[in-house]
């Protein structure tokens, strides 16, 4: 298994094991069937054990997966006819934001997303993923044109979180992520973001007000990293493991919490396996939204968006000592 996690060595080994075995059996000419076949017997049930019982580490590690499929994979996957738009028209091109005009099962959309590298050079040009001021506003300011011309917004979210170095802040970055969401909540066309990957602390939010809100199976969705929290919680990012768990930033557990509308299946192991099969579920799960929110009003999808994003969360009340004596 190339690029294989930690938790998937396993299953690496195994299969090595396996593929040793045959190309031996092949140069000596000996038949290895049935110990082949017992090997992989047993490769089907670690797998499915393994794939079912997956930790919030585990799901992190997945969506962190270099090999992971980016915002302009699924464009390219899933959309026709895209024209990617550049800059903010204020300072410049961002490209750890990518987005622009396609079109989705003969529908004119704005898509817009966070685009992480595809190795060492590519992550250094578009900041690992992590967009500052100017990315931000090209993507108020393509939305804002989706708006004008009445085409849906589709998001992809894909990021640790916007870059916060001195730069970023001397050009304003939590204005442009307040924008953000400011015009989004009042946006009189339909929205829906997708969280493909790491969706991470208001860099991550800043394109998530829609409508619909939707998670690839093994993304995560937080305010802050779990090594972020752990370095403040216990002052050591050891204990990520830990926080993560407690945190719920997996797919599930935000959709028990009413954070996300829909969990969009991935192929097994993660979406870096099959951008074919993955894209395809991503397609069908979009294409399904899109249909239901397409008849509604500029005014009830506002309201639609107001109503979704005031339930979201479960509490529960806790009396007071004092007056249970």
């Amino acid at each position: 298994m190339a690029n294989e996690l930690p938790f998937e060595r396993p299953l690496a080994e195994l299969k090595s094991k396996i593929e040793e075995l045959r190309k031996f059996g092949a140069e000596k000419q000996i038949d290895f069937t049935d110990e082949i076949a017992k090997l992989e017997q047993r490769y089907a049930v670690l797998e499915d054990e393994l794939y079912s019982g997956l930790t919030a580490v585990d799901k992190m590690q997945i969506a962190r997966h270099p090999a992971r499929p980016t915002t302009i994979d699924f464009i390219q996957a899933i959309c026709t006819n895209f024209i990617e738009l550049h800059g903010d028209r204020m300072y410049g091109d961002d490209l750890a934001i990518v987005g622009g005009i396609a079109k989705l099962g003969g529908i004119p959309v704005t898509v817009i997303g966070h685009q992480k590298g595809k190795d060492t050079k590519d992550n250094i040009a578009r900041n690992f993923g992590s967009p500052h001021p100017e990315g931000y506003r090209k993507a108020l300011r393509l939305m804002e044109q989706a708006n004008k011309f009445g085409r849906p917004i589709i998001t992809f979210l894909d990021t640790k979180g916007a870059f916060p170095g001195a730069a970023a802040e001397e050009r304003g970055v939590s204005e442009s992520i307040a924008r953000c969401l400011f015009a989004m909540a009042r946006f009189r066309v339909p929205i829906i973001a997708v969280v493909i990957g790491e969706g991470g602390s208001g860099g991550a939010l800043a394109l998530g007000v829609g409508n619909r809100v939707l998670m690839l199976e093994h993304a995560v969705y937080s305010a802050l990293s779990p090594e972020g929290a752990a370095s403040i919680v216990y002052k050591s990012a050891s204990k990520a493991a830990e926080l993560a768990e407690m945190m719920k930033i997996t797919a599930q557990d935000i959709l028990r919490l009413d954070a996300i509308d829909d969990i969009v299946p991935e192929p097994r192991g993660g979406a870096h396996r099959s951008l074919e099969q993955q894209a395809e579920s991503l397609r069908t799960v979009l294409w399904k939204h899109l249909q239901e929110l397409l008849p509604k009003s500029a005014e009830e999808l506002i309201e639609d968006r107001y109503e979704k994003f005031r339930k979201i969360g479960k509490f529960t009340y806790v009396q007071e000592a004092a007056e249970r004596v």
